[in-house]
């Protein structure tokens, strides 16, 4: 008996020493995080998002983002999978082609001017595919020398500039096998290493536009490209970084406090944009914020008890400074871990996720809301 009891103190010994002390990928960062006030006032929970009309996906999964082209005066929709492959669908007939296999993970996805496709893949950089799908690496370092470890989002100036984010420069999606789990780490850190980059195809030069974020993700130019939104996913904003003019280098941010993380963000032709939520925030994250000490020990724990997406479906539409016009959810997360939204002026608003096997869509012929009051008011 007194064997018995000496192996199970020596084994509760041996699990606190592993708890307390087995390196872990991070180096967490004290911080304070804002009172959640859950699904209240201008994002009163709703079902607008329930009982999606879906476009299976034959196989490939994770639709992320979503873009659009005609071709021979047809709407093609391209769409980026967690295989790696860019599909091309006929939202109308349900046809689906693979258009192109960027061997990674493509993220965001931009048309150019000429017709190529701008692509954020976070574990090659930043890819240009031609019509014909050749594809050609624009660029995986900037000027510093500083590798691009995690191409999230981007979109294109009137100019051609292609503004981007390298949502975390601690954590590569490549090295650590998937994009979900290089994020978890990241925001699990907290350490405000995610930036903003700017890619000038005239010069072929990639530099730095703004750093500090915390999971730099979603990005969005703003009305005549003065400005960018950035979503930053780890304080749960919305960012607007200033170009050039008397703001020029300044920031602020149209949106805070939000329930959930902040991913993709996609403009629409009526100068609104659309933000997804692809999860509510976490209880335990919030709890952590300014107890790094503890959130080394989560990290050591079996993987099912870490930090994860919950099922629930949420995208916001907002105008330029930041005014909810509208707000679809589903809270029972049919259409789970939805990252974005995206308005091809087909009468459908398509919704992207990070693990859906369908490309989810939802009809969008009723006119905006009028707009709506400030967050702060």
């Amino acid at each position: 008996m007194k064997f018995i009891f000496r192996s199970l103190g020596l084994l509760l010994l041996l699990l606190l020493a592993y708890l307390l002390f087995w390196p872990v990928p991070i180096k967490p960062v004290a911080w304070q995080a804002p009172q959640a006030t859950g699904y209240t006032g201008p994002y009163a929970s709703n079902t607008k998002l329930a009982e999606l009309s879906n476009i299976d996906l034959q196989g490939y999964s994770g639709p992320e983002d979503v873009t659009s082209a005609i071709i021979d005066d047809i709407l093609y929709l391209f769409v980026a999978t967690h295989e790696g492959v860019i599909l091309k669908v006929n939202p109308d007939t349900g046809e689906i082609e693979p258009f192109a296999d960027t061997q990674g993970r493509p993220l965001g996805l931009e048309f150019d001017a000429d017709g190529n496709l701008i692509v954020a893949d976070a574990m090659r950089g930043l890819l240009s595919i031609s019509p014909s799908a050749k594809i050609t690496l624009l660029s995986d370092t900037v000027d510093d020398g500083s590798k691009i470890l995690y191409a999230d989002d981007l979109d294109i100036a009137a100019d051609g500039r292609i503004f981007f984010s390298d949502a975390s420069t601690r954590f590569s999606a490549k090295k650590y096998g998937d994009t979900l789990t290089a994020s978890v780490l990241d925001l699990m850190e907290h350490s405000s290493n995610g930036r903003l980059l700017l890619y000038n195809p005239a010069t072929g030069k990639t530099s730095l536009v703004k750093d500090g974020f915390n999971f730099a993700n979603g990005v969005a130019m703003c009305p005549d490209d003065a400005c960018v939104f950035v979503a930053d996913t780890g304080t749960y904003s919305v960012w607007r970084v200033w170009l050039d003019g008397d703001k020029g280098g300044q920031v602020d941010k149209v949106l805070t406090n939000l329930p959930g993380f902040p991913d993709n963000i996609n403009r629409s032709s009526d100068g609104t944009y659309w933000l997804g939520l692809t999860s509510p925030r976490l209880a335990a994250i919030d709890a952590l914020a300014d107890k790094p000490f503890l959130r080394k020990m989560v990290m050591r724990l079996p993987e099912r008890f870490k930090p994860a997406p919950l099922a629930y479906g949420m995208v916001i539409n907002f105008g330029f400074d930041g005014y909810i016009l509208n707000q679809f959810q589903d809270p029972k997360g049919a259409y789970p871990t939805t990252t974005g939204a995206y308005d091809a002026d087909d009468g459908w608003l398509y919704i992207t996720s990070l693990s859906s096997k369908t490309l989810g869509r939802k009809g969008w012929s009723q006119p905006r809301a009028p707009k709506s009051q400030p967050l702060d008011e």
